[in-house]
């Protein structure tokens, strides 16, 4: 498990100040680097050792058995599994015929520093191999976010005790040998080697090697080229194979001169252009990129953070720990959609191959929040993919028997490949949290060329699911029956809270749409009638209800069923689905994660104060936190009502999942919807903002322990910032596209405030309600006490 020391605390670094082998992997995904298309692992740049090689393009996947142990009407038959495309980064240095390996000789030094205003990842060594000569590496790498098919690294050698002959070997390599990871001999045996050669090319500054997918049919080329810099003579010569191009450069140097190499790195890929049409993208990247130079390419991806970081950023004074691991979980959701274009966000990212590299319902409800209000262009093409994907789920409803649009609950290019069929089948909520997304965005934006093109669409085919998937009982009531919320351990459920509100906003989503969009709901077929169909059912929906115990249910009997023995669980035991069958999750009182505390978040608008207090304090106490998405939600709610101290423990466990390796999978892949739920912990729970119906509101307050908070967000063409201290919050409103003297109003703890450009607004903050009780959590299951590492004096707001 990663620790502290690994990464001292640093407001713009994550620095490892040492190398330690036995984590190698986990770091690797912690120092990935990507822009939504490329995604390049950590490893490090001689690739020996390493925990798990990765290279990935975005979508880019094989087609794999997806074995059912008994069949089934409606499941999938395939699966899709994304794959280690074409390595790109690897660079090998000999010296005097060693090959430079940290694990041989003395590593005297070796430090990397993933920085989060450059984005680059930097790495410092100093060496000495089995012979004795001592030597010094310094490598930069990044992918660049302006260019959008490019990755580049800067390579640095230079002799420390004599001279010394140096050799370094630049490849690329297709195929890479992996950490054998399916047990299913067939999977196994589909993934080993999933590329095809077409075309390699070799020149003297670099080559090119074409691949294509042996069953999706997936085509993909990567090329590098060099320019190297050396005080003295170097010769430099290029060879390549079907699954491997090398660019060997050799030169002698004493100690004071060094040798430089930039590489330039391009890929491209595609499951229609031509392979001379894929070669010549990638030749043109490459040109591209040679003609901006090293220091170009360095200058635009700081530009292109700057920008980012005035629009988004989040800045905590008390607790240097969390401050670095917000901005940690921002720049990697950030790094996901950057430049998607028309693509979806995994729930790794392009991290690693956890989770098969599938996009989840997690997308739309916990990275979209956080790019729509700080990137929102990387917001929308996650929305134009799912959009580009409505035949597919078209399809899936019919199969189903079902109107409208069903979208998988996991995928890579858009059909259902889950083969669990009460997540796969039975979580519609998906195809809500996609309307959502689509609603809050375009709320946030105005985009209405967006909703025109693709948002109308969206929302009428969600509408049209809901309502063919519900159905009114002979009271007139609208029940939507045998569904799974987001709660895994509660499955084939009857009216499911979160299901049904998000289901509601839905259906009065896409008939407000239609209204506003008379001549697209025309094209689409939509009749008043239908849409009105939509209204009645949103407003039938039921809402199941505890009256004796005065709390919402989950869904429909919840609160009766027998509750789980927390007392006689061992710890050992958690998390629960690996040592207890799901027939007896799937019958008690116990949670995976929040679900409808979930539901108290997006849909607050739904629920009263008491009722919110009452149902966080019920679900706290049988929530086991077992999904890594729990704990950002659990503390918007604990900070709404009132348990601001509690909220902070949860915004630590949330912020820390990939830092600290909490769920000890970090080495598959970061965990993208935890990370950007600390953003969400913040800004939504200590910033207290909602923007239910469009409306824009705030509800700050901080616990003891943090003593200022300040956030960005865009907003209808503003970029808001909130200023929120321990007694008093201060509004501005700055730089938007928008005429000097005009203004915005907003909400604060329900009163309405008109700031205007240059006029900030300061406001007090009120008490927190006073709880009756503190909430207790399952045994052995409470968040660890967050404690911060300095004291406040020690601290201050980093610009």
């Amino acid at each position: 498990m990663i620790r502290e020391p690994g990464y001292p605390s640093d407001p713009w670094h994550i620095t490892e100040t040492e190398l330690d082998l036995e984590v190698l992997a986990q770091s690797e995904s912690v120092f990935a680097l990507s822009n939504g298309h490329i995604g390049l692992r950590g490893n490090l740049d001689e690739g020996e050792p390493h925990g798990l090689p990765g290279s990935y393009l975005n979508s880019f996947y094989e087609l794999r058995p997806l074995p059912h142990a008994e069949a089934g009407y409606g499941y999938p038959e395939q699966g899709q599994t994304i794959v280690n495309v074409t390595n790109g980064k690897l660079i090998r240095l000999l010296v005097d015929d060693e090959p430079f390996d940290v694990r041989y000789g003395e590593l005297r030094s070796h430090q990397r520093e993933l920085d989060l205003r450059a984005g680059t990842l930097e790495r410092s060594v100093d060496w000495v191999s089995p012979a004795g000569r001592a030597v010094r590496v310094h490598s930069t790498r990044l992918v660049s976010f302006t260019h959008r098919a490019v990755a580049a690294i800067c390579y640095e050698v230079e002799p420390l005790d004599g001279k010394a002959r140096l050799v370094v070997q630049s490849g690329l390599v297709a195929n890479e040998e992996l950490p054998v990871a399916k047990s299913d001999p067939r999977v196994a045996a589909v993934l080993r080697e999933p590329l095809q050669s077409e075309q390699h090319i070799a020149n003297g500054e670099g080559g090119l090697l074409i691949h294509h997918t042996k069953a999706s049919g997936l085509r993909m080329a990567a090329g590098m080229t060099h320019v190297v810099d050396s005080p003295k003579d170097v010769v430099v010569n290029t060879e390549s194979f079907s699954d491997w191009v090398r660019t060997t450069i050799a030169c002698v140097l004493r100690p004071g001169q060094r040798l430089r190499v930039i590489k330039l790195i391009a890929y491209g890929w595609s499951s229609q252009r031509s392979l001379p049409a894929l070669r010549d993208q990638v030749g043109a990247a490459l040109a591209s990129a040679k003609l901006a130079g090293w220091d170009g390419l360095l200058q635009d991806q700081r530009e292109y953070l700057d920008d980012f970081w005035d629009a988004g950023d989040v800045r905590v004074e008390g607790d240097p720990e969390v401050q670095q691991a917000v901005r940690f979980g921002m720049f990697h959701v950030l790094q996901a959609g950057a430049r998607n274009e028309m693509r979806p966000i995994a729930a790794k990212g392009l991290t690693g191959p956890g989770y098969d590299g599938h996009v989840f319902w997690d997308t739309e409800m916990f990275a979209l929040p956080v790019l729509i209000y700080t990137k929102p262009q990387a917001a929308v093409e996650v929305l134009r993919w799912r959009h580009a994907t409505l035949d597919l789920a078209r399809e899936r409803a019919r199969t189903l028997g079902l109107k409208g649009a069903a979208f998988p609950w996991r995928t890579i290019r858009g059909h259902e490949t889950s083969g669990y069929w009460p997540a796969g089948t039975a979580a519609f909520h998906i195809s809500a949290g996609i309307a959502d997304a689509t609603i809050r965005y375009v709320q946030a934006t105005g985009d209405e060329e967006f909703e025109r093109e693709a948002g109308v669409e969206l929302l009428v085919e969600t509408a049209r699911l809901w309502r063919s998937l519900g159905h009114y009982d002979r009271h007139g009531a609208f029940h939507i029956d045998g569904v799974t919320g987001p709660d895994e351990y509660s499955a084939i459920a009857n009216d499911n809270v979160y299901t049904n509100l998000m289901a509601q906003r839905n259906l009065l989503g896409a008939a407000d749409a239609v209204a506003r969009h008379s001549d697209v709901a025309a094209e689409l077929g939509v009749e008043h009638s239908e849409a009105e169909s939509w209204r009645e059912a949103a407003n039938a929906l039921v809402i199941p209800y505890d009256h004796e115990l005065g709390v919402h249910q989950q869904s429909e009997g919840f609160t009766r069923f027998q509750e789980w023995d927390f007392a006689g669980t061992n710890p050992e035991e958690y998390p629960l689905l690996l040592t207890h069958p799901y027939f007896d999750l799937y019958r008690r009182q116990v949670l995976k994660q929040a679900d409808l505390v979930l539901a108290m978040h997006w849909r607050g608008d739904m629920f009263s104060p008491d009722e919110k207090a009452r149902n966080f304090q019920y679900y706290e106490a049988r929530t086991t936190r077992d999904s890594s998405l729990s704990a950002c939600t659990q503390a918007v709610l604990a900070a709404e009502t009132g348990h601001l101290e509690l909220a902070y423990d949860y915004l630590g466990e949330a912020a820390l999942t990939d830092l600290h390796d909490t769920h000890s999978n970090t080495r598959d892949g970061v965990h993208l919807a935890s990370l950007a739920g600390s953003w969400i912990a913040l800004v939504a729970g200590f910033g207290g903002m909602r923007d239910h119906d469009g409306i824009l509101s705030f509800s700050p307050r901080l616990p003891a322990r943090l003593t200022r908070l300040d956030f960005s967000l865009l907003w209808r063409g503003f970029r808001l910032r909130v200023s929120v201290g321990s007694e008093d919050v201060t509004y501005y409103l700055r730089d938007g596209d928008h005429e000097p003297g005009k203004r915005l109003e907003l909400f604060h703890h329900g009163t309405s405030v008109t700031v205007e450009e240059g006029s900030p607004a300061t406001l007090p903050i009120p008490s927190a309600p006073r709880a009756e009780s503190e909430p207790v959590q399952p045994v052995g299951r409470a968040p660890v006490r967050r404690h911060s590492a300095v004291t406040p004096a020690d601290v201050s707001v980093q610009p």
